[in-house]
């Protein structure tokens, strides 16, 4: 099972089926989807698209995120199962929420081991990037999410308030 993903960057040949994995996310309640670069804030996927490969390209957008932003592909049928983005490096806004790595798995995918598969796929760009180590954060009570960076790796270094939330923030070793 670990093999069954890969990961494409977002292109407007994919439009039809990343709009489906937006939908359904908004179908199942979610407001926001996570490691997507904001998509569920854009109604228009070309406006979307444009701010994707311009903070990959040049780190002066968007208070200076340099990020890749990647849907993961499921092999055998192609389908998006995810969503996950990277940032190379961290604002002072990321080193206290959000870290290097945000990502979202599709409602009905979810609890099949898709989303430790997609982290580690970049946790592989990470180390040919010879970045050290990468941050994650999430809700305490999001305990898919830390079984998921405690699952590749991830060491919880703290943990806190953050907007009326408690928050963990975990830290992953690439290069050992």
């Amino acid at each position: 099972m670990m093999n069954e993903l890969k990961l494409i960057k977002p292109s407007k040949n994919l439009q039809s089926d990343i709009w489906n994995y937006r939908q359904e996310c908004f179908d199942y309640g979610e407001t926001r989807i996570n490691g997507s670069c904001g998509i569920s804030f854009f109604d228009n996927f070309d406006e979307w698209l444009q701010l994707v490969l311009s903070i990959e390209k040049d780190k002066s957008s968007r208070e200076n995120i340099h990020a890749s932003t990647f849907f993961s592909l499921r092999k055998s049928d192609n389908k998006i199962i995810g969503s996950i983005q990277f940032r190379h490096t961290l604002t002072e806004e990321l080193k206290r929420h959000g870290g290097h790595i945000g990502y979202e798995i599709r409602p009905s995918e979810r609890r099949k081991g898709y989303a430790k598969q997609q982290l580690l796929l970049v946790l592989d760009i990470a180390r040919q990037m010879r970045i050290p180590k990468v941050m994650i954060s999430c809700d305490k009570d999001n305990i898919s999410s830390a079984r998921t960076a405690i699952s590749c790796g991830g060491v919880l270094t703290w943990e806190g308030l953050y907007k009326n939330k408690i928050e963990q923030i975990y830290w992953i070793d690439i290069v050992k």
